[in-house]
């Protein structure tokens, strides 16, 4: 990192982003910039307008987002919408959400000073970002339907689970105990234009991403790659209690996708309809929107820059 003139930004308002972990990783980068004959800014923000300050301030210098998948989301939403994404140059992530999914995918470390040693020895990679009709980015994942339920009730039971060493089984739990009696959603998906799935039959969850895990390791949408200029998406048809059951257990390493009920596909646009009139809700990077009637998504191809580990690292 020669004469690197640093930025890193913390949201102090997320509650994993606790002080001293902060300050482990703005050590490492803080001593590594100023060795370098650079500089080195921490600002800890704690709204949005705060955010969009610190960005305005940026002013060349590399980008640092120290947070989870929520915090790097809100950082790439105010980039896109201002036209400066590409602009920025590559980002550091430091990994400090509860669910770190973007990282994950990423092989990003997940300890805090190994990845700020990522930042300085690694190299950058572009990877794609999806962007709906509403000009709304998710860097991670997309999922609707008996997800969107699960990404709320899955928070608290995560929570619960954690003090049990069992904090990763939150979301495919919070996705068996969500409207667990629920028929489905009447939807149709469509990828590239071709039909995924009609309304012939009701679904219970359509899942798209980037990345490939949600809810801390989740492999949701196991084949997708942040690389491969394609969005993945997953559809899980209406089933009965026990292949519910089946269906959350197999979310641990990605065998549900093998099920007959699951359908995938891949492409560069998604589109999904609620034929029946009931309005669905959607999370995006475990934010939730709606109620919506119809959606939309486009992948764009390396859309932005992150910093990840060089293959010879020995730091993650």
């Amino acid at each position: 990192m020669a004469a690197q003139h640093v930025l890193a930004i913390a949201n102090a308002s997320a509650g994993t982003a606790e002080p001293e972990t902060v300050d482990v990783a703005a050590d490492v980068l803080g001593s590594a910039a100023r060795e370098s004959g650079g500089t080195f800014e921490l600002v800890r923000t704690r709204d949005l307008d705060e955010l969009d300050a610190a960005l305005h301030r940026l002013n060349g210098r590399l980008l640092v987002l120290l947070g989870g998948d929520g915090s790097i989301h809100s950082a790439v939403q105010r980039l896109h919408r201002d036209g400066q994404l590409q602009r920025t140059g590559p980002i550091g992530i430091i990994p400090l959400g509860t669910g770190n999914d973007l990282a994950r995918a990423l092989r990003i470390p997940l300890d805090p000073a190994q990845a700020a040693r990522t930042i300085i020895a690694g190299h950058a990679q572009k990877i794609g970002l999806l962007v709906s009709n509403e000009a709304t980015v998710a860097v991670n994942a997309v999922h609707l339907g008996i997800g969107a339920s699960a990404a709320s009730k899955g928070a608290s039971m995560k929570k619960r689970l954690s003090k049990l060493r069992l904090g990763k089984l939150g979301y495919a739990l919070g996705a068996l105990a969500a409207r667990v009696g629920r028929n489905g959603w009447a939807l149709t998906a469509r990828v590239d234009g071709q039909v995924v799935h009609n309304d012939s039959s009701k679904v219970l969850l359509v899942a798209l991403g980037v990345g490939c895990t949600v809810g801390g390791g989740a492999a949701l949408i196991p084949k997708a790659d942040p690389y491969d200029r394609e969005v993945d998406v997953v559809v899980w048809e209406s089933v009965r209690l026990l292949p519910r059951l089946a269906y959350a257990l197999g979310l641990s390493d990605g065998s549900h996708a093998r099920r007959d009920d699951v359908r995938s596909a891949r492409g560069r646009s998604v589109r999904v309809d609620a034929t029946d009139g009931n309005a669905f809700y959607v999370s995006n990077d475990g934010e939730i929107g709606g109620p919506f009637l119809q959606r939309e998504w486009t992948l764009e191809p390396e859309a932005w820059q992150v910093i990840v580990p060089s293959i010879d690292d020995s730091s993650g």
